[in-house]
């Protein structure tokens, strides 16, 4: 059984979601959330397309051949265009489009089947479209980006759950995987910072991303997975009631996770004027990621003969290799109980060894993640900000 053995990825294998994290996790703990003037300076910038890479990349997963122009990256007018058009009734979006495309909306939706044009908020959809929208708006002052981006925060608001967070796509559960939760409340920490881009809303919005904002901290303090009497960290999804880890999809078993609880702790250190609790809930956490860190190895992605190839996305192989100077990394997932590091093939088989997940899963998840790394450099400068306001 692989345990705390060595195992990593290779820096090129680094996700750009990764590396957004880490900007982003940095940024929050060193100015604690926009302030007025960041969010001010932000308005007046085109809208970065960076937040719609997951979902384009998931387009591109079912779209070997894309034969179509696609939009300018500056041309925000056009994408956001796009996403007025592509907006569902209830206000949200569906996941996984290529918001740049130029293809007919409505020829692409009705190639859509089931509940692939359900609005959602996976695959850190929704919330980026709505900030893309409010900016768009602050610089073009087109009333239909504003209307837009107010339905979209409706769904939003509309679609939190009791607890305080929102669901996924595979579980009816809280989820975090996918930046779903964390996503939305990080949005409207922006909102409640007084992000420029949102000046527009009204009295009574704001109030009710206030309540919200509030409720969904309260479940993540309450959700921190406590082990043998110490808190630790969070699972991709957690039970709607219990607030325990839960399951998704087979491969993703109830478990702590070291990714998605990234985007909790970054999320945490990004309230401006943090209670002890919240404080606790850091340190806790950042001493958890600390004590599963992984050494000694690195993940290497190999090339293989072109008939081996599961996903054009992915042309190669991935496999361990040993290296004492390799950077400590961690496992995607971790046992409840004791930490273990374990990973699944699809049909729900725990395995503990890269090479024992078979290939589409081995090289289509990612199992293993540098994020982390980002967090612990970044804790220090928190702690002191935090403590130069109790001083």
């Amino acid at each position: 059984m692989q345990t705390n053995k060595p195992q990593t990825l290779s820096l090129q294998g680094v996700t750009r979601a990764a590396a957004r994290l880490r900007l982003w996790a940095i940024g929050l703990s060193l100015i604690a959330i926009a302030t007025t003037v960041s969010a001010q300076e932000q308005a007046v910038d085109i809208p970065s397309i960076e937040p719609f890479s997951d979902g384009i990349h998931h387009w591109n997963l079912f779209h070997a051949e894309r034969h179509y122009a696609r939009l300018a990256d500056d041309d925000y007018i056009g994408i956001a265009d796009k996403l007025v058009a592509y907006q569902n009734e209830d206000g949200g979006w569906m996941k996984n489009i290529d918001w740049l495309a130029c293809l007919p909306v409505d020829s692409v939706k009705a190639a859509l089947t089931g509940r692939a044009i359900d609005s959602t908020l996976d695959n850190a959809n929704t919330f980026p479209q709505v900030t893309y929208l409010a900016q768009a708006y602050t610089l073009s002052g087109k009333d239909a980006y504003k209307a837009a981006a107010q339905r979209g925060l409706e769904y939003m608001l509309s679609t939190q759950k009791e607890r305080g967070g929102w669901r996924g796509w595979d579980a009816d559960a809280i989820t975090f995987n996918d930046d779903v939760t964390t996503g939305a409340l990080r949005l409207f920490q922006g909102i409640k910072a007084g992000d420029a881009r949102f000046a527009w809303l009204d009295d009574d919005t704001r109030r009710r991303i206030d309540d919200a904002y509030e409720r969904g901290i309260r479940m993540i303090l309450d959700a921190q997975y406590v082990q043998d009497g110490t808190k630790t960290a969070w699972g991709q999804q957690h039970d709607n009631e219990t607030l325990l880890p839960t399951g998704a999809r087979a491969f993703e078993l109830p478990s702590l996770v070291s990714r998605e609880s990234c985007y909790v702790i970054a999320l945490l250190m990004g309230i401006e004027q943090p209670g002890e609790e919240v404080r606790q809930a850091v340190s806790a956490a950042v001493a958890w990621l600390e004590r599963v860190a992984i050494k000694g190895i690195r993940i290497d992605e190999v090339s293989i003969p072109a008939e081996q190839i599961t996903n054009h996305e992915y042309p190669f192989d991935r496999v361990v290799r040993e290296d004492p100077e390799a950077p400590r990394i961690w496992s995607r997932f971790y046992e409840l109980s004791d930490n273990t590091p374990f990973m699944c093939n699809r049909d729900g088989t725990k395995v503990y060894r890269l090479e024992d997940v078979l290939p589409e899963r081995r090289v289509g998840y990612d199992w293993y993640t540098y994020e982390p790394e980002a967090i612990l450099q970044a804790y220090g400068q928190w702690q002191a900000r935090v403590k130069g306001q109790s001083e």
